[in-house]
């Protein structure tokens, strides 16, 4: 767990968003912060290989298709089988947009209908109302966690 977490910091520390949020609202509202997303998928017993196969294939095409999704990982849940995690950091609100947009998504989100019987978005940070709104048509339970005025994003490597 740190070493996703240190790999998180550092994704997210590529992005040229500096600064305390001290004026997280006028961040949230125009949505141009970086954002973690996690999502817990439930698979159906027996369906495993084939969600890993779904899995994989949308993995490639959102690394090809995506420059704004900064990481994207699928990870095993370590006390059941048929749970996993999709963990994603984007660059902004505009690139998950793009995702929930991405033909190759859209496949993946119909095959999930055939193989996985759950999933549940978490998003840490800040993000517009047209995210919101996205997560919200696509009938996905969401848990929005908001920055405080706690926190920053390094604008580069070197600081």
């Amino acid at each position: 767990m740190k070493l996703i977490t240190i790999l998180l910091a550092t994704l997210i520390s590529t992005v040229s968003y500096a600064g305390h949020h001290a004026n997280s609202e006028a961040n949230e509202a125009s949505g141009t912060n970086p954002f973690v997303l996690i999502a817990r998928v439930q698979v159906k017993a027996g369906m495993v290989s084939q969600y890993l196969e779904i899995a994989d294939a949308v993995d490639d095409a959102v690394e090809k298709t995506e420059p704004g999704m900064l990481f994207h990982n699928f990870d095993a849940d370590p006390n059941d089988p048929l749970a996993f995690t999709w963990t994603e950091v984007y660059k902004d609100s505009d690139a998950f947009l793009m995702h929930t947009a991405n033909e190759p998504v859209l496949e993946y989100v119909g095959k999930h209908a055939e193989f996985g019987e759950g999933f549940a978005v978490e998003i840490y940070g800040n993000v517009s109302d047209a995210v919101l709104s996205n997560i919200s048509e696509l009938g996905f339970p969401l848990k929005h966690f908001k920055t405080t005025k706690v926190g920053y994003v390094r604008p580069s490597l070197t600081d």
